[in-house]
């Protein structure tokens, strides 16, 4: 186990003597009620966040390590003391004198807003850590803070929400070589195209557009300046065109668990307009609804390319496997789209059948009943 921390450092992000690590996690907020298995889980993930950060220590100039109370869901923005620590003390002062933070954490940031608080940070961008370890419950990989952070500031950011210690073992340890060669392989194919087609044996048919949107890479190698993947890694990821997706998903498996009953949810013009089933995840999925309609967006297709993922049961893991699709609500401003908001969260589909469809008309089949063509 301790290699496999110690790979974070070496082989993906490839940290250096001169660096600085930022190494975070959230902890239970006791405002709301959890099961024990869950209690136990989000108790292994915090030691193992501060065992990382314990463990970096060989390998960089300095650790930085903070812990914060989870936040509502994936895709919030981190709390501002995580700003403060990536970016700086005087960066994020800067930004709270121009009244450009809050905005941004509440997700309400505008054009003119974000064009403010991009110029403050490049001007401060050597203030800013070298790598991020973001071992939160909770993902971070959709918000402005992982793109303002990789983008202008060229942080290496490895993304590990709901990471569970039996994946150092299992998704963790692949060729990293030849994953990074099959997702990049992948994603040139997938760009060639302008629209996709998927469908599944259990009723789930989808299209949607990617005219214009790039399909990008997420191969788990970190050495580059901005580099940014989750931790397992292996997906060809791509935000579809707003108000292009039409068809109907049929869900099997939640986050974190598989589903009592089906859950389908009717996609017209890029958003889920209805939603029915009899599992409780049902009422979970209104409420994020009710709470804000862009949560309704169909804001991802990814495409699994890691063959050493294996498990179902655990988001992270599972979109990887290879030859699955996942499919995304809500957020996806941070790589590519339009729509920003608090909320993120990813649906795994086994053994689907893909087609790519290009601008002549033609036709590709590149993954057939959870077989990759390629």
């Amino acid at each position: 186990m301790l290699d496999a921390i110690k790979n974070i450092f070496k082989i993906n992000l490839g940290v250096k003597k001169t660096e600085r690590v930022l190494v975070f996690t959230d902890r239970i907020n006791k405002t709301n009620t959890y099961d024990e298995s869950d209690i136990e889980r989000r108790e292994k993930l915090r030691c193992l966040a501060i065992c990382t950060a314990e463990t970096g220590k060989a390998f960089c100039k300095q650790v930085l390590f903070h812990e914060y109370p989870a936040l509502p869901s994936h895709g919030s923005e981190p709390p501002r003391e995580i700003w403060e620590l990536a970016f700086g003390k005087n960066t994020i002062a800067l930004l709270e004198k121009k009244h450009l933070l809050q905005p941004i954490l509440n997700k309400k940031a505008n054009s003119a807003i974000l064009r403010q608080a991009e110029e403050i940070i490049i001007k401060n961008r050597k203030n800013a850590v070298n790598c991020i370890i973001a071992l939160s419950n909770y993902s971070t990989s959709h918000t402005r803070f992982r793109d303002f952070i990789t983008r202008i500031c060229g942080c290496r950011y490895a993304s590990m929400p709901l990471f569970e210690v039996s994946m150092l073992e299992g998704a963790m340890n692949v060729d990293w070589e030849a994953l990074e060669i099959r997702t990049l392989k992948l994603a040139k194919i997938v760009n060639q195209a302008e629209n996709v087609e998927i469908r599944t044996s259990n009723g789930t048919n989808l299209f949607l557009s990617k005219k214009g949107r790039k399909a990008l890479a997420d191969t788990g190698i970190l050495t580059k300046k901005g580099a940014f993947s989750n931790l397992p890694a292996g997906e060809v990821f791509l935000a579809p065109v707003e108000g292009s997706s039409y068809g109907e998903l049929i869900i099997e498996w939640a986050p974190t668990r598989q589903l009592k009953s089906p859950i389908k949810l009717k996609i017209e013009k890029g958003d889920v307009v209805q939603i029915s089933g009899k599992d409780e995840y049902v009422k979970y999925l209104e409420k994020k609804f009710e709470e804000n309609s862009l949560n309704r967006n169909i804001a991802e297709l990814g495409i699994g390319t890691n063959n050493s993922a294996k498990r179902p049961d655990n988001i992270l893991e599972s979109e990887k496997i290879l030859g699955t699709i996942h499919i995304a609500l809500g957020d996806n401003s941070s790589f590519g789209g339009e729509i920003s908001t608090p909320f993120h969260q990813d649906f795994v589909f086994f053994k689907p059948s893909v087609k790519l469809l290009y601008k002549d008309g033609s036709k590709k089949e590149i993954l057939k009943n959870g077989k990759l063509l390629i």
